[in-house]
């Protein structure tokens, strides 16, 4: 699955399980579809934050073809080479910033 977020200012495509992760750390049920209103997205993005400076070292959940491939892995550690959940949230952040300053909400859907 693929979770396709939208402000009326842009686009984003995150893969599902790095998106329900970064839904649920930002204080969200993790449903898919779902909103987040303009008024309510400055305490979205600091409960991201929050959870994110617990969290965000650990490894963003693999792609299902990527997790049958490394089925030893015993770690959620990150290791070298892999994206954390502090590096997948960059773009995400970005586009919560800019719907904060231009006043728009924050939509998300299955892709």
């Amino acid at each position: 699955m693929i979770v396709n977020f939208s402000t009326r200012y842009g686009q984003l495509t995150l893969l599902g399980e790095s998106a329900v992760t970064l839904l649920k750390l930002a204080g969200h049920s993790g449903t898919v579809p779902g909103a987040v209103l303009a008024a309510d997205l400055p305490g979205f993005l600091a409960r991201l934050r929050a959870g994110l400076a617990e969290q965000g070292d650990a490894a963003s959940p693999p792609s299902p073809k990527s997790a049958a491939l490394n089925d030893d892995e015993d770690s959620d550690a990150a290791k070298p080479g892999q994206v954390t959940l502090r590096k997948r949230a960059v773009p995400l952040i970005d586009m919560i910033e800019t719907a904060i300053a231009r006043g728009s909400d924050l939509m998300w859907e299955r892709g």
